[in-house]
């Protein structure tokens, strides 16, 4: 509702000057007026939907009033529309096509109605001011309600992004405590069970001790199962690791595995520490080859190799063949994760991981490490993006609502000055050509001894020049200088001959 009382009271202004008839060249009938009234009404129609169609219309009806495009009657409308198209046309390809058909329908006009190239300019002067400019500062309020809009829905998804972030922050932050939980509590229970293992095997304990450790050997291994299936739920498959080592060394996991009955072997001692993520993944590369042992080939030796070199530490972690045989999920007997987890663990450090079956039947988990891991770069978030991009597209929008009008600008004075530098060689006469002419002579005459006769004279005396001489038919004016307006030669004929020369200052 609100557009159309906006068109009508558009349309209602617009036509104000055409009936109003200010100049008897625009609507010199009441027909005339009365289809300009008609034509103004079909332009504010479809001037939402084809904006520049409603703009070459009210130039089609202004060049027959004028070649000159400016009439009192129409110059509202072509400023109206002219803002108007600037402000709901998307694109400028059209515009500017539409702009050069108008000045070469100008120009054509011109050379039809025989009339001075001053109305061609007077044309696109009315043009530049009257269209071009307002079409410009539409462009550049589309441009600035663009961004103004752009930055309003950036801030908003900005706000929810940064909501969105904080939430799967802490979720991320749950996943790794989790995952962390699942990784140390399973290592534990798996301990457990070997010493419950060898407890249901000792012939120092009855048959109801040797039950009862059987009992919390199955225990162990279903509440590891247990964990898997609870904390596996918690587990995200982008998951990062924490950023910190644990407090744990690898010795004293090793020692711990030893103390719960598994034949570990560590070499060298010390363990070379790694900073950062590169220690965390050493430690969970060990404590993922023990747990897998544990599990899978109970009673087999086990022996941790770390080799180091000044860019990188290379960790082997090789179990001999035990009853059950190891499975590739590792720590995750069944569901596969263990093993990738610490692929992910260890591709963040920077390093790599390899696991592959023995020849004996056992298996070796092996990593390099890197001593300085690259740190990793932080992806730009889409709103950072998003407003990168419309920045960049407001700006070249700017810059096209500037350099355009600038380029226009410039090949209009160019032209200008090509044409009036053309126009002014026409009329110009060479002085040795003027002062080879004699009074007395014939135009032909003239004409057949100057070597480059002058195509046409000048329109008339300059301002301020002396009366002609009493007598002559006509008297012709020349340009005496090629840039200058004065001096000018003056040549008087009377009968058909040169009757007086001179200069006219």
């Amino acid at each position: 509702m609100r557009e159309r009382l906006f068109d009508l009271g558009l349309w209602l202004l617009l036509s104000v000057p055409v009936l109003l008839r200010s100049d008897p060249n625009d609507g010199g009938s009441r027909l005339q007026v009365a289809l300009g009234v008609v034509v103004l009404g079909g332009c504010v129609a479809v001037s939402r939907r084809w904006p520049l169609l409603a703009l070459a219309a009210t130039v089609a009806a202004s060049l027959p009033a004028s070649l000159e495009l400016f009439t009192p009657s129409y110059s509202p409308a072509l400023v109206a529309f002219g803002y108007l198209a600037g402000r709901r046309q998307e694109h400028t390809r059209a515009a500017l096509w539409l702009f050069g058909a108008v000045a070469v329908a100008g120009l054509a006009l011109t050379w039809l109605t025989r009339t001075s190239l001053g109305q061609w300019f007077t044309l696109l002067l009315a043009l530049a001011l009257a269209v071009v400019a307002p079409w410009l500062i539409g462009r550049y309020v589309r441009q600035y309600d663009r961004l103004v809009r752009s930055g309003w829905e950036l801030a908003d998804r900005m706000e929810r992004e940064q909501a969105a972030v904080a939430d799967r922050e802490r979720l991320r932050e749950r996943s790794r405590i989790a995952g962390d939980m699942h990784d140390s509590l399973g290592h534990d229970l798996a301990l457990i069970a070997i010493r419950a293992g060898a407890l249901e095997v000792s012939p120092e304990l009855g048959p109801d001790q040797q039950r009862a450790a059987g009992e919390l050997r199955r225990a162990a291994a279903d509440a590891t199962a247990r964990l898997r299936d609870i904390i596996g739920v918690l587990r995200e498959d982008d998951s990062a690791a924490p950023t910190s080592p644990p407090g744990e060394t690898v010795e004293e996991l090793t020692a711990r595995a030893r103390a719960s009955g598994l034949a570990v072997t560590l070499a060298p001692t010390p363990v070379p520490t790694l900073p950062g993520m590169a220690g965390l993944a050493l430690h969970r590369v060990v404590q993922e080859g023990l747990t897998n042992a544990a599990r899978h080939a109970p009673g087999a030796a086990v022996s941790v190799t770390v080799d180091q070199d000044p860019t990188s530490a290379r960790v082997r972690v090789v179990s001999g063949p035990g009853t059950g045989g190891i499975d590739s999920g590792g720590a995750d007997s069944g569901g596969g994760t263990g093993l990738v987890g610490l692929d992910e663990r260890v591709r963040l450090a920077g390093g790599t991981l390899d696991h592959r079956a023995t020849d004996d039947g056992g298996f070796a988990l092996t990593a390099v490490l890197p001593r300085n891991p690259p740190a990793p770069l932080p992806a730009a978030p889409t709103s950072a993006r998003e407003l990168d991009r419309a920045r960049r597209e407001v700006r070249r929008g700017l810059a096209r609502a500037i350099w355009i009008p600038l380029a226009l600008l410039a090949a209009l004075g160019l032209l200008m000055a090509g044409v009036a530098l053309w126009t002014q060689a026409r009329s110009y006469l060479e002085p040795a050509d003027y002062d080879r002419i004699r009074v007395g002579q014939s135009l032909a005459e003239i004409d057949e001894e100057a070597e480059d006769w002058p195509d046409r004279p000048l329109d008339g005396p300059p301002r301020g020049a002396p009366a002609e001489p009493p007598g002559m038919d006509a008297c012709r004016y020349y340009r005496a200088t090629m840039l200058a307006a004065v001096p000018v030669y003056r040549l008087c004929f009377a009968d058909g001959h040169l009757a007086d020369k001179a200069e006219v200052p």
